[in-house]
């Protein structure tokens, strides 16, 4: 057994597997992603990659399965692909979000500072646990997400900050 780890063959066999594993993982993640936000086209291409490293990294394992390392390569591809996938998917971020602000404080400058950088705010008097709140809903591409958030941390560091996946609907101000 230990004259089959020695072999720089095997070693390059089961790196082979490893690096195909997790960009076949990393690519499936994502593509589930543009399932959720409806991008066929995009969807379709990377089901076709993934499928073919799925296939080419499959059929190495399963060609010798006595091979232990191999196994362990393709099990380890497959954890360490969802996570690059994630990471990927999180720079892209494509996509929309709703980002609900609710603030003790009144919300108008929290809104003005928003607006001022281009972001559509509306504004909801509501009524919380301990009296009068504020609800702002913005409604943002996932890559403006981080700066709606800093922007209400900056005005309101209490404020309780949630968000959601949306998909456009219909009308309504964007900033692209």
């Amino acid at each position: 057994m230990s004259a089959i780890f020695s072999s720089t063959n095997v070693w390059l066999i089961a790196f082979g597997i490893f690096s195909l594993r997790v960009l076949n993982m990393a690519i499936d993640t994502v593509r589930m992603l543009t399932v959720m936000r409806g991008m066929r086209a995009v969807t379709w291409i990377l089901g076709v990659l993934q499928t073919a490293l799925f296939i080419l990294a499959f059929g190495s394992v399963i060609n010798d399965l006595d091979n232990l390392l191999n196994i362990a390569a393709y099990s380890i591809g497959f954890a360490t692909g969802n996570v690059m996938g994630m990471m990927i998917e999180k720079r892209l971020a494509f996509g929309y979000i709703n980002i609900t602000i609710i603030s003790s404080l009144p919300g108008q400058k929290l809104a003005e500072k928003l607006r001022a950088r281009g972001h559509a705010v509306t504004e909801i008097p509501a009524q919380g646990k301990d009296g009068t709140v504020k609800v702002l809903e913005c409604s943002v591409q996932r890559k403006l997400a981080q700066e709606v958030q800093d922007i209400a941390l900056e005005i309101e560091p209490k404020a309780f900050i949630t968000s959601r996946d949306i998909q456009r609907v219909w009308r309504g101000y964007w900033r692209d």
